[in-house]
Parts: structure tokens; C-alpha cells; sequence
């Protein structure tokens, strides 16, 4: 029997039990039907809202109106709003692609170079606005992941709240840099740079499995370079960053056909941030013990899942 080991996070309070044994428990729900999202069939759908959308508001837009690639917009449902003092922020859709019948894993590595620009566009005007602290970036693919509409699309959600555990990771990893003198993400990509839960690495960027991995299958895409936001990366960055996000989705889209989450945390006044992306497939769902205690049991232990990407 494989035993059960419980870590911690790298910097912050955070536990995870890697149970291996629990993977062989039986699992009654339909594996077809289970997640209510998956990919689309048609090039263009006249009841999507994205197919038929009218990018004359766009905040920024990739092509041109009659034939765009990319298109940033106002998100029409937004729970923050710059007219609301308490609830003040901003929230953006990016959709990704006119074709209904794509997902971003299926798009050329060049393409997500031009998504991951606009991310970093959008985020340095949103960053102009002196009274937003934070600033995420993430994406929702496949109904377990949250995604409410299945054409291809990620979201900007900025707002003048900063949640609590994103300032008791900033003081942490100040408080680490005053007692070593070093950046603590700096020294988990050395160390995870030579270690089983390496996936990809090179001059630029690391991918690699977490140490205590929260979801089965997490990955994190790290640049080499101490940068703070995403509007640092350089071109050379952007590509390695891109034909890691491409490689890492595609196995999580086709090989495992899970639905899955990947975001970016910017804390807009912390200036000594290390950036990098967490993509969190959506495998086991959290249940009583999660939801209870919080602390978090992963049956998916990182090294094997750095192996299946490596694979």
C-alpha cells in the first residue's frame, strides 16, 4: 500500500495530503456526461453571444472590426464596477478566437505569444488606475471549471480589495527575502529545476509540479528571471512562456480531457513579486473533508503527474 504524506506550501500555511491510494477508489459518475462544457462543433454559433458580438465598445482589439483575432471587452455581468465605491474594480472577457469551434489549446503557439501580450496591454492600463491593488487573470474551461459559455474565452478581474492571503504571501515571502537575502520562488525554481516534479525548462521558463500540489495534475509555469508582472516579459519569454502553456493545455485538454483553470495573481504595490501562471486541471472534486477542514487530499501525487507531462 502506497502511504499517505502531508506537505506544505512553499511559503504560506497551506496543506495538501498526497494520498496515491486514494486513486483507486470506485467512481460512479458518467465520465461522458460528468462535466457539462467540452469543446464546441460548429465554426460559428448564432445563439453564442462571442459569435455574434459587437466589438464596437472593445478596450482592445487584435485585427480588424469585420475580421478580428482577439477582442478585449467590458464584462456585461461584472461584480466589481468603477462606479461602485463598495465594490470598485473592473472585469474584462477576453475572447480568444471568432471560431466557435476552437479552445486555446488548439490555437498555434504564435497565437497565445498575442494573447499573452494583450494580458499584458490590458494589464498595464488597468495598473494606471492608482486605486486598483490586484489584478487576475485567469481562464475557465469546462463547466467544473465554472465556464458559463463554451466559446473560448479568459477574464481580467481587477479591484481595489486585496485578498487577505495574497498580503500574507507578500509579507511571507518579504519576510524570507530579509532572513536569506534571496527571492523564495527564486530558489523553488532552482531546486525544482533539478528535481521529479521537473516537466519543461529552458533559458527562459520552468514548468514543473508543485511540491504540494492542491489539484491533480497542477502545473506552474515560472519565468527564470525574477520579474514582478506580466508586463516585463520579454519577447523571448513570451514565446518560451507560450510553447509551455501550449504543450501543458494540450495534454490536459486531449490527453486527460479534464476541464481546467489557469490564472495569474498580480498584486499591483508589490513590486518584488516573481510571476508565474497555475494551471489547475479539475479532476477530484473537493468534498467534506476540503470543504470542512480545509485542508486539501490530492491522490495525484506531483511526481507522477510530472511524469505524465513529460510523457
Amino acid at each position: 500500500m502506497i502511504k499517505s504524506e502531508i506537505r506544505k506550501d512553499y511559503i504560506q500555511d497551506k496543506y495538501v495530503i498526497i494520498a496515491p491510494y486514494r486513486s483507486k477508489r470506485p467512481h460512479y459518475h458518467d465520465p461522458v456526461n460528468f462535466d457539462l462544457i467540452g469543446h464546441g462543433q460548429k465554426e460559428l454559433d448564432q445563439d453564442c453571444v462571442f459569435c455574434t458580438l459587437n466589438v464596437n465598445k472593445a478596450k482592445l482589439l487584435v485585427g480588424s472590426k469585420k475580421k478580428w483575432q482577439t477582442v478585449v471587452i467590458p464584462n456585461k455581468f461584472p461584480a466589481v464596477t468603477l462606479s461602485n465605491p463598495k465594490a470598485y474594480g473592473q472585469q474584462e472577457v477576453v475572447v480568444e478566437t471568432p471560431n466557435h469551434n476552437l479552445h486555446i489549446e488548439d490555437l498555434p503557439q504564435n497565437y497565445l505569444v498575442k494573447i499573452l501580450k494583450i494580458y499584458a496591454a490590458r494589464t498595464k492600463n488597468i495598473m494606471a488606475n492608482s486605486k486598483i491593488e490586484y489584478i487576475l487573470i485567469f481562464k475557465n474551461n469546462g463547466g467544473r471549471a465554472g465556464a458559463s459559455i463554451l466559446h473560448s474565452h479568459s477574464q481580467i478581474f481587477a479591484t481595489s480589495f486585496l485578498p487577505p492571503h495574497l498580503s500574507d504571501k507578500s509579507q511571507r515571502a518579504q519576510a524570507y527575502k530579509l532572513k536569506t537575502g534571496r527571492c523564495v520562488y527564486c530558489d523553488v525554481v532552482k531546486r525544482e529545476g533539478k528535481g521529479p516534479r521537473l516537466v519543461y525548462l529552458d533559458k527562459h521558463t520552468i514548468a514543473f509540479t508543485p511540491y504540494a500540489s492542491m489539484y491533480n495534475y497542477e502545473l506552474w509555469i515560472m519565468t527564470r528571471r525574477h520579474l514582478d508582472n506580466i508586463t516585463n516579459l520579454n519577447s523571448a519569454e513570451l514565446k518560451s512562456f507560450a510553447a509551455m502553456l501550449h504543450k501543458v493545455l494540450t495534454k490536459i485538454s486531449h490527453n486527460l480531457q479534464l476541464p481546467y483553470n489557469y490564472y495569474f495573481h498580480q498584486v499591483v504595490h508589490d513590486e518584488d513579486q516573481h510571476l508565474y501562471l497555475k494551471i489547475t486541471p479539475r479532476g477530484t472534486p473537493w468534498a467534506g473533508v476540503e470543504i470542512g477542514s480545509g485542508l486539501i487530499i490530492n491522490p495525484i501525487a506531483p511526481e507522477k503527474a510530472a511524469k505524465f507531462y513529460r510523457s
